[in-house]
């Protein structure tokens, strides 16, 4: 397909979505959401992509939040569509049953942390800032901020980010396990790229119960997750990739995987 404000790139297993409005510093506006979504839904039903990696164009921001000039005439009920549209995104996106990285570059504040912390991977240049500055605009997070920065980095952070408004540097947000790895700006597609192709020579099916033990599981009685993880644990034996995974060790070599 093709879009008016997303770059799609093949390699290797690997799909790169790079929202293309370096202008605006990438920001959501509909049409961004929009497209992403049907990319989203796309890659879910591609067999070749392995993995997803979102970035922003340009250097300046991955994404630096919402489109402002968008918003600003919203009412209540269009406000409340537009976050519903962003969140059904950001759960599309943490749904996948794919690994998708964030590659984060410059800002990712706003809609744009919300965005990152809806992948499962996050990939940080060293100068980059995150942060959830609604309360400056006389907002609350609208996109899942207020509940995954809960769920990744602890109440306390969830509430120091959102009631005080001011960005952290990369060192702070790996910290309080927000960033998965932050690297030299030099190195940053080097690293998303090592990670990307890693996880698309990796078995598709084991992946993929992995994503929901560890998502589902978060959401659920430690007894009910339990559960989850040892169906996931015994679907995979039916699986040819386990055959593979098994044998390859056995006679070791490098194992094939091929998602069956």
């Amino acid at each position: 397909m093709s879009y008016t404000t997303l770059i799609s790139q093949d390699h290797a297993g690997v799909r790169r979505l790079t929202i293309d409005r370096a202008d605006k510093l990438n920001a959501l506006n509909r049409q961004v959401l929009t497209e992403l979504a049907s990319a989203v839904q796309q890659a879910r039903h591609d067999d070749s992509v392995r993995v997803l990696v979102l970035a922003g164009a340009g250097e300046k921001a991955f994404v630096a939040g919402a489109d402002i000039a968008e918003m600003a005439d919203l009412d209540p009920a269009q406000a409340q569509d537009f976050a519903r549209q962003g969140q059904a995104l950001m759960r599309a996106i943490e749904t996948l049953g794919k690994p998708v990285i964030a590659r984060i570059q410059g800002y990712a504040l706003g809609g744009g942390l919300e965005l990152a912390m809806a992948c499962h991977l996050r990939i940080a240049s060293m100068h980059t800032r995150l942060g959830q500055p609604e309360i400056n605009l006389g907002l609350v997070p609208g996109f899942g901020g207020t509940q995954r920065l809960s769920r990744l980095c602890g109440r306390g952070a969830a509430l120091e980010l959102c009631l005080l408004g001011a960005p952290i540097d990369a060192a702070r947000a790996q910290a309080l396990g927000l960033l998965t790895r932050v690297v030299e700006p030099e190195q940053l597609d080097a690293e998303v790229e090592r990670v990307a192709q890693q996880l698309a020579r990796s078995a598709p099916i084991a992946l993929r119960h992995i994503l929901a033990s560890v998502i589902e599981g978060g959401e659920c009685a430690l007894d009910q997750a339990l559960l989850l993880e040892q169906q996931a644990f015994a679907l995979c034996f039916a699986s040819a990739d386990m055959r593979e995974g098994t044998r390859a060790f056995i006679e070791r070599r490098k194992a094939v995987f091929r998602g069956a």
